[in-house]
Order: structure tokens, then C-alpha cells, then sequence
């Protein structure tokens, strides 16, 4: 039952990523934070996609394999949305009431790499001057 609330909790981190990249215009994706040193929001949705890719193939796997991202147009949105469903679906093929201890510890790893991810495009979005979806209204009072 654990493992299975588990996997709620990364499908709803996963939408809300999903919800942010369909909200923001594709010009945005090429935003930093200014006067920081900063990744831009295309390359933190760069690190979100091979997390997920690389964490996912380390949980069917039991264990860690190397990082890799897919993601080759980070500042296209269309290509963000693809890699984020793609990752999305992988995330529901894997059978979480099985799962060891080693593949929860990796499941637990990619929740916190991505809702860590999520309070830096907070910040990102707040310098910029944009909005936030609804989604993340509700999930963060943004």
C-alpha cells in the first residue's frame, strides 16, 4: 500500500511539471534568472526529463545505471511535452506494489528531484514576471 501511494505521489509531481510546460509560453522555456548564476527553464526541464528517463530505467533495472537524457530541444515545448509523457508512461508501467528496497530508495530519489526541481522553476517563474497554472495554485499557494 505504501509503494502505491509512492507512485500517486510522483504521478502528481509528474502532472504538475506537465501542467507548468503547457502553461508557460515556448519563449519562456529560454528564461533564467536574472543577474544569477542559473540554468535556464529549458535546462531544468533538461535535468527533470533525464532524471526521470535515468531514475525510471535504474528502478526496472534495481539499480543505478548511469544518467542520460533523451531531450535534445529543451526549448521547444512541444519536445518537452513529448519526453515528459513518455517518462509519464514509463512511470506507469513499472509494478510499485513489487518493488525492493533498493528501486524504493530510487523512487524516492526521483520525488525528490523532482519537487526539488519544482521550487526552482517557482523562483524562476516569480523573477520572470509569470504565472503559474491552476494546478500549482492549488498544490503550492503560488
Amino acid at each position: 500500500m505504501m509503494n502505491e501511494k509512492l507512485k500517486v505521489h510522483l504521478e502528481r509531481s509528474f502532472n504538475l511539471t506537465h501542467d507548468l510546460v503547457v502553461h508557460l509560453e515556448e519563449a519562456s522555456l529560454g528564461l533564467d534568472l536574472p543577474g544569477l548564476p542559473s540554468n535556464r527553464i529549458a535546462g531544468q526541464l533538461w535535468c527533470i526529463v533525464g532524471a526521470r528517463e535515468s531514475y525510471l530505467k535504474a528502478i526496472a533495472a534495481g539499480g543505478w545505471q548511469g544518467f542520460a537524457c533523451s531531450l535534445t530541444a529543451p526549448r521547444v515545448k512541444e519536445a518537452v511535452l513529448a519526453a515528459l509523457a513518455t517518462t509519464h508512461q514509463s512511470l506507469g508501467e513499472l509494478d510499485f506494489a513489487n518493488l525492493n528496497n533498493v528501486q524504493l530508495d530510487l523512487a524516492f530519489a526521483l520525488l525528490e528531484h523532482e519537487v526539488q526541481h519544482h521550487g526552482q522553476l517557482i523562483r524562476f517563474v516569480y523573477a520572470n514576471g509569470l504565472t503559474f497554472p491552476e494546478s500549482w495554485h492549488e498544490r503550492y499557494t503560488v
